[in-house]
């Protein structure tokens, strides 16, 4: 008999009604058997796996990050995990006297809620760095920070007029403060920033590959592409630098995405010629609106903090579902970031009219991050075959959410949030995505909190909306196989015969034991069609 390249011994979790197997057999990349007719396989295999006391099971996937961000975040001054303003200018200047020749300081992604209202000064850097520009992107992306020799490169100054699409924080006396959100305030000093040359574009790409891998995760979707940034990617195809599954999502610009479509054909068709088995573009991005903690996701109703305003559309309702008809005809699978109630609607919107207007195709839309939905709304997730891609780590009553979210909406708005347990419910599709580098991108962290709805530290001992909690096996649906049909993949919603051998293997069953507990199962192995590209102890 031909060897079989690789066999498991142990629990395997098929998520499918076959339920768990004793174990399971690859060959040529592909899972070839399950059971007894594996380990019969097990004496002439070219290696043998015993599981243990964990568990086998399909690869994670992450449907809705930012890979390049993450890599690349890797390059500048260290601030993520950092707890303070004092601690992050410390880190500035630290990293500037390290590297003399950097023009621009550039880095990210700092916590919003380090400063009252999320508003940074300008002469809190000035003081670590005064003579070179830094700019910081604040953990959402949606802020920046920089110092004054920023603004004065950008010309940002008392009378710059407001930009269309973001908003200028400013002092009383109108001068700019030092935080800029949204687009196109945060392109006035972004685009000052000389570009990165393509080496550092594919290192960070392999630096992401690797964190995925240690996470055990196989599929992603790269939900915001810039031009440069497909090149980077096929760079890193090319190069064997590309070690995970990507979709590029290109983004659509409300200014002058008629022009785009003719050039996103082409990318995708580029990129399905030139980038590998690991690569594809079908999807274009859209941004509905921007965040709660900044004041712009869209909102029905004004926001308790600012009464004249109602957030900050990024396209206005009837031009969005335009667009969208228009990508959806052009054949992309759509992807909408929705926040606020009012950018939910606005996508669910777009989406129903796409299905109007086109003709009927395998198109299994997404919106993204689904934070606040008006309750009249959910039922149209399962009506319009939407698919729901939460980052399920953000459903728990972080800083984030008591100091600046839930002052902005208020209370009743805030018991909307997150509503994967209605949707579950009501048989929509649920995909989980990280938005790393916006947060975590380890599968089993959001997992607990989806289905814990409680901080790492236990609180609320009840869960936060209990009523939105999802089961266990809900949520490793939700980052397996929903992953899997969002990225139509079909061939990998389970970990049965025929399918890619796209597996992940943790040192405990998240199933078994103490919800709590479920982050602290490690990964010991990633495998990406039968190949390993992460076992413990081996890095």
């Amino acid at each position: 008999m031909t060897a079989t390249t690789l066999v498991f011994l142990g629990t395997v979790r098929t998520g499918t009604a076959v339920g768990d197997s004793s174990a399971l057999a690859v060959r040529d990349g592909r899972i070839i058997a399950l059971g007894d007719e594996a380990r019969a396989l097990a004496g002439t295999a070219d290696e043998v796996v015993d599981v243990g006391d964990g568990l086998l099971m399909a690869a994670f996937g992450d449907g809705h990050a930012h890979p390049l961000f993450g890599g690349l975040e890797s390059f500048g001054p260290q601030i993520k995990e950092l707890e303070s303003v004092d601690a992050i200018v410390l880190e500035v200047g630290r990293w500037a006297k390290e590297h003399p020749e950097a023009e621009w300081i550039v880095g990210a992604s700092y916590d919003p809620a380090l400063a009252p209202d999320g508003e940074f000064d300008a002469r809190w850097l000035d003081a670590a760095v005064g003579d070179r520009p830094v700019v910081l992107r604040a953990h959402d992306y949606h802020t920046v920070w920089c110092n004054t020799e920023a603004l004065r490169r950008a010309g940002v100054t008392g009378t710059t007029p407001e930009p269309r699409l973001g908003w200028i924080v400013r002092r009383a006396d109108g001068t700019p403060l030092g935080t800029l959100r949204e687009w196109h305030a945060c392109d006035l000093v972004l685009d000052q920033v000389p570009a990165r040359p393509v080496d550092d574009l594919v290192e960070a790409v392999r630096r992401a590959g690797r964190a995925y891998a240690r996470a055990g995760i196989t599929w992603v979707q790269d939900a915001w592409v810039e031009p440069e940034m497909a090149d980077a990617y096929l760079a890193a195809a090319r190069r064997g630098a590309l070690t995970v599954r990507v979709d590029l999502a290109q983004r659509a610009d409300p200014d002058r995405w008629r022009a785009q479509r003719e050039p996103f054909a082409a990318t995708r068709a580029r990129v399905a010629v030139e980038g590998g088995d690991l690569l594809s573009a079908r999807t274009v991005k859209f941004f509905s609106d921007g965040v709660v903690e900044g004041g712009t996701a869209a909102m029905l109703a004004p926001y308790l903090d600012a009464p004249h305003s109602c957030g900050m559309p990024v396209w206005e309702p009837d031009a969005l579902a335009e667009a969208v008809r228009s990508f959806d005809a052009d054949g992309f699978q759509i992807h909408i970031h929705a926040i606020g109630d009012a950018g939910v609607r606005a996508a669910l919107d777009a989406v129903e009219a796409a299905g109007e207007a086109n003709p009927p195709w395998d198109r299994r839309p997404v919106i993204t991050h689904v934070q606040v939905v008006d309750p009249a709304d959910l039922p149209r997730f399962a009506a319009l075959g939407v698919i729901a891609n939460f980052e399920p780590l953000w459903a728990q009553p972080d800083p984030l959410q008591t100091e600046l979210s839930v002052p902005r909406i208020g209370e009743e708005r805030a018991r909307l949030q997150y509503p994967m347990g209605e949707l579950a419910h009501d048989g929509v599709r649920l995909s989980f995505g990280s938005d790393w580098p916006v947060s975590s991108h380890v599968p089993l962290e959001g997992i607990q909190v989806a289905v814990t709805r409680r901080t790492f530290a236990g609180e609320p001992a009840g869960g936060w909306l209990p009523h939105q909690r999802l089961t266990v096996e809900q949520a490793l649906m939700a980052a397996t196989a929903g992953v899997a049909h969002q990225a139509g993949a079909d061939d990998r919603l389970a970990p049965v015969p025929g399918a890619p051998a796209d597996l992940v293997l943790l040192s405990a069953d998240p199933r078994a034991g103490d919800p709590m507990d479920i982050r602290h199962a490690r990964v010991l192995g990633t495998w990406l069609g039968g190949r390993p590209t992460y076992r413990a102890g081996e890095e």
